[in-house]
């Protein structure tokens, strides 16, 4: 059998890409082989998981209870067949083993099956995967020539797809991690279309109209000024990507602060090429909500609590004085209770407090 007929290799390379996952490439095997059914085992990056996908007539209801309840997990030796080497029913079985001269006689024999070829395969990080043709009269030498023919590909397709597996949990958990901190990023082309972006950025577009995804994609200000300077910023970094990182303030209530990079290991996988990477921080309450937690918090009166907030920003007490309407005087003698209260020695630690506590959850 040429391995290529039907577009089986296409469809096994695919597969990883489907769900149920790899069924059309069962399927073209079940076709192509006679067999009554096909069927693909694998553990993927969770070795307490096990992924079993088939093609064809189920096994029969009684046959799940069957291996589980009255012969346990497994068994056929899978773990002990040379890997790439195709292998018969009967070369499974050991004829010693009561449970092996059973398996022929109770589960097989009622679907019209006398014979299997089985191959183990096993990709660079360790996943097993075990695939295998059962039927009739025409599960023979061919289809183990077929099966060894197809272990290399197998190979190469649980590899791609255990490293996909891990590239998507690692996404997830740093999406996660970013979202829990206020972060985001998108990355942009040189017309400033958003190419790709964390989820967090889908959340902050929804709930604020500081930042929005314009038309054709375009990432747009909501002030033209901005606009202007982050479209030409993004232009620079596409035709230099050398180019200093730049910092722009987008909103002092709720802060939110833009940081744009440009990206100098361009990826050619995308329909467009991001040239620059955004990287937003932003607070999802407003300066008023965030007094108020702060007063739920620490047990501050509003009046103290707003110039703790100034504090944690980094704002001179001279300066949150002025911008409260209070004298310097009232401020210090407000600092004085918030440091109290929250247990704070300095204005340092009360900037660590505050931005350390349930707060930069909220």
């Amino acid at each position: 059998m040429r391995l290529d007929d039907g577009g089986l290799l296409a469809a096994l390379h695919e597969g990883m890409f489907q769900q149920p996952l790899w069924h059309d490439f069962l399927e073209k095997l079940r076709m192509r082989t006679g067999a009554i059914y096909t069927t693909l085992v694998f553990r993927p990056v969770d070795e307490d998981a096990i992924v079993e996908l088939h093609a064809g007539p189920p096994p029969p209801t009684h046959l799940h209870s069957l291996f589980i309840e009255k012969y346990g997990r497994d068994p056929f030796p899978y773990r002990h067949m040379r890997e790439g080497r195709a292998y018969t029913l009967a070369e499974l079985l050991e004829q010693s083993a009561p449970v092996d001269r059973a398996l022929p006689r109770d589960p097989v024999l009622p679907q019209g099956i006398t014979d299997m070829r089985s191959i183990r395969v096993t990709e660079p990080s360790g996943v097993d995967g075990w695939l295998a043709c059962a039927g009739g009269a025409s599960i023979g030498s061919a289809v183990s020539a077929l099966l060894t023919g197809l272990a290399p590909h197998l190979r190469i397709a649980l590899r791609s797809f255990v490293a996909l597996e891990r590239e998507k949990l690692r996404s997830t958990l740093t999406t996660e991690a970013f979202g829990r901190l206020n972060f985001g990023w998108l990355t942009l082309d040189a017309r400033c279309r958003i190419i790709d972006m964390t989820a967090h950025v889908e959340q902050l577009f929804q709930r604020t109209s500081v930042l929005r995804r314009g038309r054709y994609d375009r990432l747009t200000p909501e002030s033209p000024l901005i606009d202007r300077e982050l479209t030409a910023l993004v232009k620079q970094m596409a035709d230099d990507p050398d180019s200093r990182p730049r910092a722009i303030n987008l909103s002092r209530d709720p802060w939110m602060d833009i940081l744009v990079s440009p990206i100098r290991g361009r990826s050619v996988s995308a329909g467009s090429t991001p040239v620059a990477i955004a990287y937003l921080s932003g607070d999802r309450w407003s300066q008023a909500d965030r007094c108020e937690q702060l007063v739920e918090l620490f047990g501050l009166l509003p009046s103290e609590a707003r110039l703790a907030w100034a504090i944690a920003q980094g704002i001179p007490i001279s300066e949150a004085a002025a911008n409260l309407g209070i004298t310097v005087e009232t401020a210090r003698n407000y600092s004085k209770k918030i440091y109290a209260k929250t247990g704070a020695r300095g204005q340092a630690e009360l900037v660590r407090i505050v931005l350390t506590s349930v707060l930069a959850i909220a």
